[in-house]
């Protein structure tokens, strides 16, 4: 069973985990076109790993192949040290949750559950108290004599995630086991499969496109494009600090300025010119690239963009622009807005307002202001 004291160390920095999964230059090639190419990672012992990307991107591609479901056309992928390529998947004490929970609806809950259990000759005397213990790991206590179609979606979840779970594998894999759930449910799922997760300090790799699910759940996040790693960091890092446009673009909402390289100032500062402004941020990852003259990008986040009915109320900011609110779209936490600024070739700006109790909504057609720092702008070659 996997340690969670040795979850925690991965989590915090305090040390060093042993490595769970070691991947190295794996390619998977369909037609002479790569559906992987050349991905290679570590993912410590108690970790919970997120691979994220839009569809086509290769995310389910790598998870088939550390499942053993697909052979990689070249490449090493290593568990808990031991090289898996001539591994059958029952063999590599993996438990999987997958979109479609295949749980078997002429059994019950429990015997769902004990399915795993039974199929490895565990001992029948010791079943009934493991399956009990699992299903109340997931909540689901007193609800073991119920048949599949007798509970809710998210119920149906839990006995998956506990069936999966209770023959204690080294690793979990979720391939988008939330996509079919309404947003309510499928965000208290996310909670609870961090929740249990970090129980168990069980191994785990998941597979989405949601960006929010990889945020909350994940002590990493992969972000894969066309087959290739774009990025592997923490959540926090993945959202602040992303290495190319692409991975700002796919995290959050995100606006690009197109620009000139004026100059560079101290601390990474560049300066670079859109339409009638001279903007400032500060230098993305391959800041070297950035020469005088060259094209840029800024990526400027919806959320990290002011707004205001009055210039004056935006000072102290480092650029202030004024623009014309083009549609508002209420969410209830927030207000989005699109609004299109002349200063900057007209470009349609998003705009998110999370202050819906204080601030008065803008109609279409008002005319506001809007400002930001230089921190908040990213700069890319491009």
């Amino acid at each position: 069973m996997p340690d969670a004291a040795n979850a925690a160390t991965a989590r915090d920095g305090r040390g060093e985990a042993p490595i769970a999964v070691s991947v190295r230059h794996v390619n998977m090639v369909y037609n002479g076109q790569h559906a992987v190419k050349d991905a290679s990672f570590d993912l410590p012992k108690g970790n919970f790993l997120t691979i994220l990307g839009p569809s086509g991107s290769g995310k389910t591609t790598l998870l088939r192949m550390i499942a053993g479901f697909g052979a990689p056309t070249s490449g090493n992928i290593v568990i808990n040290g031991r090289a898996v390529g001539a591994v059958p998947p029952h063999r590599r004490s993996i438990g999987m949750v997958f979109q479609k929970l295949a749980l078997f609806p002429h059994m019950t809950a429990a015997e769902n559950v004990a399915f795993p259990l039974k199929m490895r000759r565990r001992d029948a005397r010791t079943i009934p108290d493991k399956v009990e213990r699992y299903l109340n790991l997931v909540r689901l206590g007193g609800l073991g004599d119920r048949r599949i179609h007798q509970l809710s979606g998210g119920q149906q979840q839990r006995v998956a995630i506990a069936r999966a779970l209770v023959f204690e594998p080294d690793l979990l894999l979720l391939d988008e086991p939330l996509a079919a759930l309404d947003r309510k449910l499928r965000e208290e799922m996310q909670l609870e499969f961090r929740r249990i997760q970090r129980e168990l300090g069980v191994t785990t790799i998941n597979v989405t496109h949601d960006q929010r699910e990889a945020l909350v759940v994940s002590d990493e996040i992969i972000v894969m494009d066309k087959g290739e790693i774009q990025q592997k960091a923490q959540p926090t890092e993945t959202y602040r600090q992303p290495n190319n446009p692409f991975v700002a673009n796919f995290i959050g909402v995100t606006n690009f300025l197109q620009g000139k390289a004026l100059s560079f100032e101290a601390e990474g500062e560049v300066r670079f010119l859109h339409g009638d402004v001279v903007l400032r941020g500060r230098a993305g990852s391959a800041a070297a690239s950035l020469g005088n003259g060259r094209e840029v990008r800024g990526a400027l986040r919806a959320e990290q963009i002011r707004i205001a009915a009055e210039e004056a109320a935006l000072t102290g900011l480092d650029t202030v622009v004024s623009g014309e609110v083009e549609d508002a779209i209420f969410e209830g936490e927030r207000v989005v807005y699109e609004i299109s600024v002349p200063a900057l070739d007209g470009a349609i700006l998003r705009v998110f307002d999370h202050d819906v109790v204080g601030h008065t909504q803008f109609e279409a057609g008002r005319r506001v202001f809007l400002g930001w720092t230089v921190k908040d702008v990213l700069v890319f070659a491009g």
